[in-house]
C-alpha cells in the first residue's frame, strides 16, 4: 500500500476517535480541543494524499474509491455530531448529505458506462469550506464576531454544495442517457 492510500486509511481510522472526543463529554473543553485537533489532522491527510498521489504518480483504484469516501465519512460524521451538539441546523446537513448521495450515485452510473467523473474545482471548494465550517463549529468560540464568521462560512459551504451539485449534473448530463 502506497503512502497516499495509507493516509486515506489513517483518515478513516481517525473518525471514531474524533466522534468519541466530540460527543462523549460535550462539556469537556479538553475533549473539544482534542476532537478539533483530530479533525484538523484528518483534514490535512485529505490534502496531502492527493498532492502526493499526483506528484509521484501514485494514483490507484483503491485511492480513487477510498479518498472521496473517507472525506464524506469524516465530514458527515462531524456534521451529524454537530447537530447533536446544537451547532448546525439538521436541514443544512440533510442538504449536504443528499448532495453526496446524488453525486455518488451519479459517479456509479458513470463508472458503469466506463467513465470516471473527477472532482471539480467547485467540489474542492465545497469540501474546503465544509471543513472550515466544521472546524469553526467545533471550536465554538463564544463571541459575536466568531459567531458571524461561522454563520457566513456555513452559508457559503451550503451554497457551494448546491453549486457543485448543479455543476456536476450539467457537465455530465449525458451520463444519465448512458452515453460515453
Amino acid at each position: 500500500m502506497n503512502l497516499p492510500n495509507k493516509l486515506t486509511v489513517c483518515r478513516v481510522i481517525l473518525i471514531p476517535f474524533f466522534v468519541f472526543f466530540l460527543l462523549f463529554d460535550p462539556a469537556s473543553v479538553s475533549f473539544k480541543w482534542i476532537a478539533l485537533g483530530i479533525f484538523v489532522i484528518a483534514s490535512l491527510t485529505d490534502m496531502l494524499d492527493g498532492k502526493i498521489a499526483r506528484k509521484y504518480n501514485l494514483i490507484t483504484d483503491f485511492g480513487k474509491f477510498m479518498d472521496p469516501l473517507a472525506d464524506k465519512l469524516l465530514v458527515c460524521s462531524a456534521m451529524i455530531g454537530l447537530i447533536e451538539l446544537g451547532r448546525i441546523p439538521s436541514w443544512i446537513v440533510i442538504v449536504i448529505i443528499a448532495r453526496e448521495f446524488v453525486i455518488s450515485g451519479f459517479r456509479l452510473i458513470a463508472s458503469d458506462n466506463g467513465r470516471v467523473i473527477a472532482a471539480s474545482y467547485w467540489g474542492k471548494f465545497k469540501t474546503t469550506f465544509q471543513m472550515i465550517m466544521v472546524i469553526l463549529m467545533i471550536a465554538d468560540i463564544q463571541n459575536n464576531v466568531f459567531y458571524m464568521l461561522t454563520q457566513v462560512i456555513m452559508w457559503i459551504a451550503l451554497a457551494l454544495t448546491i453549486i457543485s451539485l448543479v455543476d456536476y449534473l450539467v457537465k455530465n448530463k449525458d451520463v444519465m442517457n448512458g452515453s460515453k
